[in-house]
């Protein structure tokens, strides 16, 4: 059966390139460059195998910036087959992200499932995924480490603590991804310079007034390590026995 996949695509500044201002712990962003966060990249991967198993399309969502192009046409690389960057909004509030995106959702015509990350690198709420299935009113398969359609339902397959779970839905459906569901594909050179010439379209998001969560403190923690260096194994266990015994106390 051809499936309509719709995967949701985030794209962040590279955390791994931000620092924090030693004399007030505030996150220095600036001149931080963008990329797509690597459960987006899992998700479309998923989406993208699926397709190629079972034929159909994928449409990749951005809910960005104009700044959000070069993102898209990496995702168009991957094998997204149509794009959409909703722009207008550059707070980060869960509820009118699932709100705004659900919109557009709905404009999509005969969509299957719907693909996305777990959680989200700069905030890791994992609040998405359920949000949107209540607005969309469709069930949600979380944590999938696997995808495959099984006779007009989306299976999928869960790692537990103990034991993998197999659970279903019919479809459509909402599917979020964990990052071991795959190794996103590095795109041949020929792929990429298609993606350049493939248009984008871009949407003007269609805001509803929210209350908005606020933000108590986004600095980073004090250090306070004693920075103590033992070179003996056995006194130095003897000195982190002692610090453990009293925090316990």
């Amino acid at each position: 059966m051809a499936l309509n996949i719709i995967v949701l695509i985030k794209q962040i500044i590279d955390i791994d390139q931000m620092r924090t201002d030693p004399g007030t712990g505030i996150p220095v962003t600036q001149g931080i460059p963008l990329k797509v966060e690597t459960l987006s990249k899992n998700a479309i991967e998923a989406a993208v195998k699926l397709k190629e198993k079972y034929g159909g399309k994928v449409t990749g969502i951005i809910f960005g910036t104009e700044k959000s192009n070069a993102a898209m046409k990496e995702a168009y690389a991957m094998g997204v087959d149509e794009g959409f960057i909703i722009t207008g909004y550059p707070g980060n509030n869960p509820s009118l992200t699932a709100h705004v995106i659900s919109e557009k959702i709905k404009s999509i015509q005969g969509f299957n499932v719907v693909i996305l990350g777990n959680q989200s690198a700069d905030s890791y709420t994992g609040v998405l995924p359920g949000l949107m299935a209540g607005k969309l009113s469709l069930p949600l398969l979380g944590n999938a480490v696997s995808i495959e359609e099984d006779s007009g339902s989306i299976k999928i397959r869960r790692a537990l603590e103990d034991r993998d779970q197999i659970v279903s839905a019919p479809m459509p459906c909402i599917v979020s991804v964990t990052q071991e569901i795959n190794q996103p594909r590095l795109p041949p050179v020929l792929q990429i310079m298609a993606a350049g010439r493939k248009p984008i379209n871009t949407e003007q998001a269609s805001l509803i007034d929210l209350p908005a969560g606020k933000v108590l403190s986004n600095l980073a923690p004090k250090s306070e390590r004693k920075r103590l260096i033992f070179e003996d194994v056995e006194k130095g266990s003897e000195e982190v026995a002692k610090i453990i015994r009293g925090e316990i106390k």
